[in-house]
Order: C-alpha cells, then sequence, then structure tokens
C-alpha cells in the first residue's frame, strides 16, 4: 500500500470486514451500530485532534526555510525519538495480550531493525535498475518494500531505519555519537519517549491498543508528507547531498501501518474485556505527548535553541 493520507480525509467508518460479519449473524445489528458510533468517537477525539489537524511545526517546516542549524537541532531531536521508540516497540511485544497481537508488534519492530518486507505474492522485483536518486527518494528495492512480512525477510544492518537517519544526518555534518540517545534529547523530547513506553507499550492492552491506534493514524495523517516536502525543497535548493529515504519511505509506508490498527482494533472490540474508556485514555494520553514533542521543537524554534 504505496497511498498517502492527509488530514482528516478518511473518516472512520465499519470495513467491508464488520460488515461481512454482520451478514453471517456473527454480529447484531445493534453491536455493529455501537461500534460505528465508537468510531465516531475515536475520529473525534483521536483524528481531530490539534496535533494532527494543524501542526505549526511541520507547516512550517514543508516551506523549505530551516537553516542548517535548525535543520540539525531537527534531525537530534527526532533520532531521539526514533531511536528510543525501539524502547516502546519492544515493550509492546512483551506485553502483547495474544500471539496474534504479539505477531503484528514484532512485524514492526523487526522491520525498525532491519528485517526486510518480504513480498508474499513472490512476484519478482522489478526495481532493481532504479536510478540512485530514484532509490533515494523511493527506497533501494535492495534494502526496503513497503509491502508483505517480514516472517522470512532477510535482516540486513543496512536495511534499520537508524541507519539511514544516519545518512541524512552525515549530509549535514552530524554522526552516529551525536545523534539517537538519550543524551542528545530535549525535556519535551524526552517526555514524548517516556510516554511512548508507559502508553504504546503498556501491560494494559486497552491502554496499550487505544495508544497505538492513536500513534499510527497520527503517523498517517500527513506530518511524513510535510518533512519530505521540506526537506526535498531544501535538497533541491541548497544540499543535493542529502539522503532523503528515511523520511520518504516512512511516508509511503505509515498508511499501511494505520489500516493494520483498525484491524487490531475489529479484532479486540467485541470482546468482552474490551475496555473502552481506557481506549480512549491511551489514545488521548499519547497524542498529548505527541503534541509535547512538536510543540517542543516550535517552541525552541521560534526561542532560537539549538
Amino acid at each position: 500500500m504505496n497511498a498517502i493520507l492527509t488530514k482528516n480525509d478518511r473518516p472512520l467508518t465499519v470495513s467491508p470486514r464488520i460488515q461481512e460479519r454482520l451478514q453471517k449473524g456473527e454480529l447484531s445489528r445493534s453491536q455493529v451500530n455501537h461500534f460505528q458510533e465508537f468510531l465516531n468517537q475515536v475520529d473525534r477525539l483521536f483524528l481531530q485532534h490539534r496535533i494532527i489537524t494543524h501542526n505549526a511545526y511541520t507547516s512550517w517546516f514543508r516551506k523549505g526555510e530551516a537553516t542548517d542549524e535548525e535543520l540539525r537541532y531537527f534531525i537530534r531531536q527526532f533520532s531521539v525519538f526514533s531511536n528510543q521508540f525501539l524502547l516502546a516497540a519492544l515493550l509492546k511485544v512483551i506485553n502483547s495480550p495474544t500471539l496474534e497481537q504479539s505477531r503484528a508488534s514484532r512485524e514492526i519492530l523487526l522491520n525498525e531493525l532491519g528485517v526486510i518486507y518480504r513480498k508474499i505474492s513472490g512476484t519478482a522485483n522489478s526495481q532493481a535498475s532504479k536510478t540512485d536518486e530514484e532509490k533515494d527518494r523511493e527506497g533501494d528495492p535492495e534494502f526496503v518494500s513497503t509491502e508483505g512480512t517480514v516472517d522470512g525477510g532477510i535482516c540486513r544492518f543496512r536495511a534499520a531505519h537508524f541507519e539511514w537517519l544516519i545518512a541524512v544526518a552525515e549530509g549535514l555534518g552530524l554522526h552516529y555519537e551525536d545523534i539517537g540517545q538519550r543524551k542528545h534529547g530535549s525535556a519535551t523530547t524526552l517526555h514524548f519517549c517516556d510516554e511512548l513506553q508507559r502508553l504504546y507499550g503498556s501491560d494494559d492492552p486497552n491502554i496499550a491498543e487505544g495508544a497505538s491506534f492513536a500513534v499510527e493514524n497520527w503517523a498517517a495523517a500527513g506530518f511524513w508528507q510535510e518533512l519530505e516536502d521540506g526537506l526535498t525543497q531544501i535538497k533541491q535548493t541548497r544540499h543535493p547531498q542529502l539522503r532523503l529515504a528515511f523520511f520518504t519511505w516512512h511516508n509511503r509506508v505509515e498508511a499501511q501501518h494505520a489500516g493494520h490498527t483498525l484491524e487490531e482494533l475489529e479484532a479486540v472490540y467485541f470482546h468482552p474485556e474490551f475496555d473502552r474508556t481506557k481506549f480512549i485514555q491511551g489514545g488521548q494520553e499519547i497524542l498529548e505527548a505527541v503534541a509535547v514533542f512538536w510543540d517542543g521543537l516550535e517552541d525552541d524554534r521560534v526561542n532560537q535553541i539549538r
């Protein structure tokens, strides 16, 4: 799935999967109606959150006006979030309540660490002849894929997402030792990292499910596109050496992750132990942490903190 979602252009609705269960008699009309009401609530409280509908920092960033100093500060803070996310993703695997959910979580974590998605269709890779520019913009087919499963995939160090980010950083004079660790993070960045572990990696499956749903839909709602737009303009006008695959690949793949979270929600919603209140709590609290991260970057930019 290569589609890129724009902000709030797809209201949450009952999927064909649920309609099929209704037709088979597995769900009642009342259950489906209540589920749609819940999706409306999630849409209002999650997808209409201010950090999704208007992110001041990324709205500015997409103009491509960031100075080199501002770019380095952004890459350093984003690298801390990206690298520390591995801890939250591992907690999500450890605390998954079912084997199926554990496998879904491992798909994300292992791909982050460098296991390449294997296309289950078995079709031959026709992209091997891409130019270097196409490989940077769309991802080198030797190391990345936006489709498939990590099950049976190949692990390569250079396919680890953090290594792609190092490639971006090096184009701005930063190196491995300059990024990614907690000591490089601002207070607001570290708050976000800690909340990811507490909520996304929660041992309460309802909290974790809500946080996961909110995080993945935030990631698919357009901020990656704004970052890509700004960096592409900077690459074209000032820094042709910039390697942008980290950002362009995530922009293409996050819609796939968001779609998986809806399937996960459908799988757990109709179980007696599902707690709607905790699900909403997990989602709202993680979105507030997301806002702290981006608001922190915006405040630091305005106040010229580097």
